[in-house]
């Protein structure tokens, strides 16, 4: 019997759940922020990051209207079609704003719900409700 990639991806990113918030960061029980939740399940998986993580701003060139992290998540995942479980959702906060917040898919009944690092409240589960769904720009699955 084999085990489903998408359960695995969820499940390490529940394991997550409770980290306190800390922007730039990426350990599991110590501090993350939704990139960093990304990265740290990326490791788990793969061992290493794909590529070394320069600084950022919690504006994620916003300033610039620069779509850092879409270019990046296009760069390392692979698009996804239709909602599954494990999913890198990418978020746009703002109308016209770029895509700057990111979670993982962790729950498809109902109105589903995914795991991801908010200011405020560290990584948490959270149901993806219309407010989040039509925030959605794009959706990804790990290679």
């Amino acid at each position: 019997m084999s085990f489903d990639p998408r359960l695995r991806v969820v499940a390490i990113a529940r394991d997550w759940i409770g980290t306190p918030y800390l922007h730039q960061a990426s350990h599991r029980g110590v501090g993350s922020d939704c990139l960093g939740l990304l990265r740290g399940v990326w490791r788990e998986i793969y061992g290493a990051e794909p590529e070394s993580m320069p600084r950022y701003s919690a504006d994620w060139g916003e300033p610039a209207g620069d779509e850092v992290l879409l270019r990046a998540l296009t760069r390392h995942l692979h698009p996804a079609q239709g909602a599954n479980l494990g999913d890198v959702v990418l978020f746009r906060m703002r109308a016209h704003g770029v895509a700057k917040h990111l979670g993982i898919v962790s729950a498809l009944a109902e109105q589903g719900a995914f795991i991801h690092a908010y200011t405020g409240h560290g990584v948490v589960e959270s149901a993806l409700t219309r407010p989040w769904r039509r925030r959605i720009v794009a959706r990804f699955h790990f290679p």
